[in-house]
Order: structure tokens, then sequence, then C-alpha cells
């Protein structure tokens, strides 16, 4: 197939379609690249504006253009962006299987009869013969692979079913053209994707800086969760009515967190599995809506929100990888202005993730280590998060173009030398012969008289009580910057003990200056730090009135059109439109990320307040009007439940259902609820050892027990060594046998 544009210019499409007047970096190159029929493989950062690469062609060219996408809500979002700048609906649809046989019936009519130039679908949506058979006979301009990380083994959200993508477009046949798209791809992802698509030998990649530098980065140090909700709350509070999203590891602290904020005054809501499909449509709706301003997710359940103007993202609960960091810190600033990034960090969060390694299958669980130590290495080092963040991905950064975009360029931290005392610690692991975690060797160094120091005569040990009358958190840091310098490991097998490295060995022999941070005073530095942030956050406009009351018509007409407000005008136009203050369609058409399509079916409300607030303010408007340049549920309820029964392990039923395993053990949970017995015997023989059985379900009988939740079971039995995974399997197996 040949495609052919419609519009002569490249610049003159991107105007006429979206209201731009330039590409952003790499942009046309690559549009260039599709219309050469060259597969194209595009790494942009969240922000840089990969939609508009896939979007602009698929309107462009003949026949429609095949988006995948992972998450239905996204796919909505995006259907609902590219309508906004016309007034053909029928120009972009979805098809998947929250739509009836009508609306199916009706998606297919309008890609047959030319009017769908864009059709976004989810892979599983390929694997239908009828679907394949109905793609065979269309006019496939091209296929776009969105979040095309996901292909990935080593990428940070692989789902099994993205790597069948290429078998289903051979099945599909002809020479269509494909542009993979991802925000995050170490290169070890990138030639894992470009060697599943079978991209041809004359593909094009293109990778932007992954540097977002309207975003700020901060680690905090995470102390009780009271001081740490505290410091949540001051975030929030110093960004009034802006959007937020805090991301948490357990479903207690997102509805906890979002409790205590709105019992605080801000419009908050939890986001996670547990919650019905309804109350979770509904929460998403409310702050695409803006009735909702901050969002507490759960990591492990993510978000398919695409909202351009979060000013803040949160992190309770540090992530299990650099990617994941990335990508959910992504989220905030993608209209291109300020977002602050703020991670609460705790070696114990550390220690914890650590734990549900063990029973991992082995590569699995070398994986997991690795990617956990990198986290750690990012949120303990002294240098430039920004840097650290570049280097990941394999781009070189001169740190002093940061600009006290982060904490450690903001606040300088003190280092102290601590050659000797690592010399020390290194003694120490030896001393105990390599057999022993952290803690031990803590206790060692520091003299504790313990039961176990005792019982195993290390008080009569050369080195016992080296450290004696420091601070514990002292050598807490050296044993860690010794780690993260690859001085000694962590054997995550043999229960995180601590072995020395031939680097080690060498530093024992010949040490060497080794200066350690000591970390900020937090409490002095909040107020002005968090106030820093906020002020970055906002952008200065001419009329904050007139943009106040811009918003407000906003909201009224999102609510009266139903949809999200940033599908009407998003943030950048409305502050420019409240500092020119445009009155005709035609000097609206000039604002920037405004259209001719959006103009005309949005502009006209917007143009009789302005025009009105110009005249009872007696507003002298500029003369010349400048362009700024911005840059389904009960279905997979009935497969878990025939699988259960013929006994497939569990790890097979989440990922043939696309769900994680926390994700399936909640639905399981729900159904047990809803009075269906589900006997997971078969793999609890596999996976939970007798003791931890026994005591668990010990637990859970208990009379006095007031609630079943699993994260208040854990702090009880983590010290019996009970994991948390186990002790959800055990909980469902104990609702399912007593309940029902």
């Amino acid at each position: 197939m040949t495609a052919k544009p419609v519009a002569t210019h490249l610049e003159d499409a991107l105007f006429e379609q979206f209201g731009f007047k330039t590409f952003k970096g790499h942009q046309k190159a690559i549009i260039e690249a599709l219309f050469e029929g060259r597969d194209t493989f595009v790494i942009m950062p969240t922000g840089g504006g990969k939609s508009l690469c896939y979007q602009l062609p698929g309107l462009m060219m003949d026949g429609c253009a095949l988006v995948i996408s992972p998450l239905i809500a996204l796919m909505k979002n995006q259907v609902d962006s590219i309508r906004s700048y016309g007034d053909n609906d029928a120009v972009a649809h979805f098809l998947n299987s929250s739509l009836s046989k009508t609306q199916m019936r009706q998606v297919k009519e309008d890609i047959t009869s030319g009017e769908t130039k864009l059709l976004f679908v989810a892979p599983e949506t390929l694997t239908k013969e009828e679907n394949i058979e109905f793609f065979r006979e269309s006019n496939i301009s091209f296929v776009a692979i969105d979040e095309a990380h996901c292909i990935s083994e080593w990428g940070h959200d692989f789902r099994p079913e993205y790597r069948r993508i290429r078998e289903m477009l051979d099945q599909i046949g002809h020479q269509i053209p494909i542009i993979a798209l991802t925000a995050t791809a170490t290169p070890k992802v990138q030639s894992d994707i470009v060697k599943n698509l079978r991209m041809g030998e004359n593909h094009a990649t293109f990778v932007s800086s992954f540097n977002r530098d309207n975003l700020y980065y901060e680690v905090r140090p995470k102390g009780k969760k009271e001081y740490t909700f505290k410091q949540i709350i001051q975030v929030v509070k110093t960004m009034p009515g802006e959007s937020g999203i805090v991301y948490v590891q357990s479903r207690k602290s997102a509805e906890e967190i979002a409790e205590t904020l709105r019992v605080n005054g801000v419009k908050a809501a939890p986001y996670h599995a547990g919650l019905d499909p309804k109350t979770r449509s509904r929460t998403q709706d409310e702050f695409l809506m803006e009735d909702v301003d901050v969002i507490c997710a759960t990591i492990a359940f993510g978000m398919g929100i695409d909202k351009p103007d979060v000013r803040f993202v949160i992190h309770y609960d540090i992530p299990k990888s650099i990617e994941n960091y990335y990508q959910e810190t992504g989220r905030a600033g993608r209209d291109g202005m300020g977002g602050s990034c703020i991670a609460f960090y705790a070696y114990k969060d550390i220690l914890k993730l650590e734990k549900f390694l063990r029973d991992k299958p082995l590569m699995e669980r070398e994986m997991g280590a690795q990617l956990m130590q990198e986290v750690m290495a990012y949120s303990e080092t002294t240098a430039c998060r920004r840097r650290f963040l570049l280097h990941y991905f394999g781009e070189e950064y001169d740190d002093k173009n940061c600009g006290k975009r982060c904490d450690n360029c903001r606040h300088p931290k003190e280092r102290i030398e601590a050659k000797d005392k690592v010399v020390e610690a290194l003694k120490a692991v030896i001393e105990l012969d390599q057999n022993y975690p952290l803690k031990t060797l803590i206790e060692f160094v520091l003299g504790k008289e313990t039961k176990q120091m005792k019982d195993y005569k290390f008080v009569k040990r050369k080195g016992f009580g080296v450290g004696k009358g420091e601070e514990e958190v002292l050598w807490s840091s050296i044993f860690r910057q010794a780690l993260l310098n690859n001085l000694v490991r962590k054997d995550i097998e043999s229960y995180g003990t601590i072995k020395i490295t031939e680097e080690g060995e060498a530093f024992l022999k010949k040490p060497r200056s080794f200066q350690i941070p000591i970390d900020h005073d937090f409490e002095k530095e909040l107020a002005a730090d968090i106030q820093g942030a906020a002020d970055d956050a906002r952008a200065v406009v001419l009329d904050k009135a007139l943009l106040l009351a811009l918003k407000d018509l906003r909201k009224k007409e999102a609510k009266r059109l139903d949809i999200p407000p940033f599908v009407i005008f998003q943030d950048p136009s409305l502050h420019e439109m409240a500092t020119r203050y445009p009155i005709t369609l035609e000097e609206m058409k000039n604002v920037n990320g405004v259209s001719i399509g959006k103009a005309r079916r949005y502009a006209t409300p917007f143009l009789m307040l302005i025009e009105k607030y110009v005249e009872e303010n007696d507003i002298d408007r500029p003369s010349d009007f400048v362009v700024k340049q911005v840059a389904n549920k009960s279905k997979k309820k009935i497969n878990i439940i025939q699988a259960v029964d013929r006994k497939i392990p569990l790890e097979d039923i989440a990922s043939g259902n696309q769900l994680s395993m926390d994700e399936l053990m909640e639905e399981m949970v729900s159904i047990v609820h809803s009075g269906t017995k589900l006997n997971i015997d078969y793999y609890i023989e596999e996976e939970v050892d007798e003791y931890s059985l026994e005591e668990t379900y010990d637990y859970f009988m208990d009379p006095d027990r007031e609630t079943d939740d699993p994260d208040i079971a854990f702090q009880t039995l983590k010290e019996e060594d009970v994991t948390i995974e186990e002790i959800k399997l055990v909980r469902i197996k104990f609702l399912s046998e007593m309940a029902n």
C-alpha cells in the first residue's frame, strides 16, 4: 500500500490538525521515515510528544492506522483527544471488549467507508480470528505499537500477549510499516523489542533525550507514618487545586493517605485493584474531570491515565526499579509545565522487597535484586539525580546543566571521610565468615551483647565492639555505602548474607579515601524546599483572575459535554489566553495547542468570557498577538474459577488473564467473599511450608481478630519469617473454607 499525504507540507498539516506551528525534537524525522514505509523505533520520554508521531501520519495517510495500546482507559482518552481537534467523531475509534456488538459493527463500518483514520486496539483484540480477517481485507496504512517496552521480558511492565504482536501482523498480511514507541527502554530492552518485532534491516531508530528538564526530583528520608503523612499534606497544600498522584505499595496505604488528605481539605481518592470496577472507573473520571485533585494509587495496579496537567508525583513507597520510577514520575508535567517528583525512602522498605524475592525463580530473583540495588543507589546517591537517571538509560549528562532541579544540586550534602571505618566494616564481614546479614554485622561492630552474640561466642571475636559508642545510623550508612560501591554484595538466596567482593579485598589491601554523606536536616529545609518546588510547578501568568475564570468555565463545559477538561483546552493554552486575551476566532486559532477544529468546537463561550472580562476591567489588549512556542471482570472471574478447578498454577492463571499475582489474589478474595469456594491446596502445598501455613491459619482463626487485612497480618507474622505472599494465599484458603 502506498501512503499518500493529504497535505503537501507536514508543518501545514500539523497546524491544520493540532494548532502547532513547529514540531518538537525528532517528531518530523520520525513521521518522514513512516511516510517512506520504513519500520521505525521511537524512544521518547513521557511528555515528549510520542502520540503525535503516529496521530498526524494516521490522519494524513490513505487508509486506517492500527494503534496497539495496553490499556482501555488510555485508548478512550486518546480517542477523545483526537476527536476534540476536529468535527467528525468517526475519525478515531477504539475496538475492545468494552463495546457492544452494535458498537463494534459501527466501528467496522466507519473503517470500511474510510472515515476512521486511527483505530486503537488491545493486543488481545488482534488474536480474534474475525478481527484478523477484517483487518486483512481493510486498507491499513501502518501499525503503531504504543508502550512497546511491554514486549520485552527485561522491561518494567512485561506483558506476554505483546510478544505475539508480530505473529498476528503476519496473519493479517500486507507489507505494513511498524512504528514502535516507548518512554523507557534500556539498551537491552531496545534490542529485545527490535528483534521480537523483526524490524527491517533499514529500520529507523530515534532516541530522544530522557531529560525532563521541567521536573524537579527529590528523595526524602521516610520516617514514621504520621511524620510522612504530614509531609505529603504539606506538599499538596502548597499547590491547592492542582492535580497530583501519590504512589503506594499497598491498598491500605492508598485508603489511609486518601482519607488523611480528605480530612485536611484536599479532594482525594484511592485507586487500587481492591475496588470494584465501577468505583475505579468513577474515580478515574473524577480525576480527569477535576472533581478529584489527588489520586492515591497502588504501584502494582498502575494507572492508564493520560492527564497532561499533573503537577506533582509523590512516592510514599520507593518503586522496585528505576524504570518504574522514571515511568511514574513521567506522569508529571506532560504539558511542558513544571512538576515536582518527591519520593520517600527507607532502607527497611528495600529489605521488605528483598524478602519477597526469596521464593522466586533464580533468574527473576537475581534480576529483582539488581533492580533494587539500582533503586537503592539512586535513593542514597549524593550526586545529581538527573545525571543518575540519564546515565541509567545510557545518556551522558553534565550535572552543571541541572540548574538545581534536584535536591542534591539544590542542597549539596556534607560528606565525611570514612576510610578507616570501611576497613573495620570489611574486616567484620570476614570475621563473621561472610555468613551473616547486615543487621548482625551492625550489632557486632557496635558491641551489642544480644542473645545471638553470646550464643555464637561472637563477643570473643576480634572486632567485636570496634564501633562502640557511635551511632547505629552511621554504621548502617557505612555498610550500605560499601554495598553501593561494590565492596561487598548481598546474597539474596542465602537470606541476605553479606559477602566480600574482589573490589572489597583490593580495598583492604590498599585502602583509599572513602567519603560518605551526612543526610540533610530535612526538618529545617522542609518549608523552604516545598515552597520552592511549588513555585517551580506553577508558571507565572499575566492575569491570574482571568486564568481562574477560564478554568472554572472549562470545568463547567467539561461537565456539560461529559468529557475531561483537558480535552477542551490544556493548561498551557489557558495560560496563553490569560496573557494575550483573544476575543475572535482568528485570534483563538493562533493560541498554541488550539487547532481550527478545536476552536470551532469549543472556543465560543471562552471568547465571550474573555471579551466581557476585557470590557469590565478596561484591559488594553496586546496589539501584536504573538504565538508562544511550547515546547471485562465477570468473564475473568469465571476463567479463574475454572482454572483453579483444573489445578492450573496461579502464575499461569494470572498471565492468562493479564493480571499480576497481587491482582489475581485480590480477584480470588472477591470470588470467595461472594460465596464461591476455591480450593488452592494444590498450589499452597508447593509454595507454602507447613510452619507458615499453620502459623497464618491460626492467626486468622483467632476469635479476637478484627480484620483479615493481609498487611496487618504481615506486621504480626513477619517476625516468624512468613512472607506477605504466603499470608495472602492462606487467607484465600481460610476465607474459602471458613466463610463458605
